[in-house]
C-alpha cells in the first residue's frame, strides 16, 4: 500500500500563501502521476491540479489558475502545491493523491483516475 503523508496546511490571512507538501512512501513515486483536490463543507470534491510523472506537463482547475503551482521532487518523493494569492473560497480540506504506473506526460485530473488519496489537510483562509 501506498502511504501519502500530507503537510503544510493551516490558517492564513486572505491574500497570503501556504505550501502544501506531500511526502509518498514505496520505491516507485517517479511512476506516479499525482494530484492535488479540495471539499468544502457540503460542495463537492474539486480538482485543484495535477502533474505528470516526469514533472514535464502540468494542469490546474479554472479556480486556481495563475494562484497556485504543482511541482513534484522525485529524489525526495515529494509533490508541493505553492498556493499564493489566497482567497476565503479557498478554505477547504485538501488532498493529494496518487495515480500508479501512469503513463508518460500525462497529467490525470478526474479522482476516478487516482488510486492512493492522503488523510487531507485542513486550509483555512480568513478574510
Amino acid at each position: 500500500q501506498v502511504q501519502l503523508v500530507e503537510s503544510g496546511g493551516g490558517l492564513v490571512q486572505a491574500g497570503g500563501s501556504l505550501r502544501l507538501s506531500c511526502a509518498a512512501s514505496g520505491r516507485t513515486f517517479s511512476t506516479y502521476a499525482m494530484g492535488w483536490f479540495r471539499q468544502a463543507p457540503g460542495k463537492e470534491r474539486e480538482f485543484v491540479g495535477a502533474i505528470s510523472r516526469n514533472g514535464g506537463r502540468v494542469s490546474y482547475g479554472d479556480s486556481v489558475k495563475g494562484r497556485f503551482t504543482i511541482s513534484r521532487d522525485d529524489a525526495k518523493n515529494t509533490v508541493y502545491l505553492q498556493m499564493n494569492m489566497l482567497k476565503p473560497e479557498d478554505t477547504a480540506v485538501y488532498y493529494c493523491a496518487a495515480k500508479a504506473a501512469a503513463y508518460s506526460g500525462r497529467p490525470y485530473s478526474r479522482s476516478y483516475d487516482y488510486d492512493y488519496w492522503g488523510q487531507g489537510t485542513q486550509v483555512t483562509v480568513s478574510s
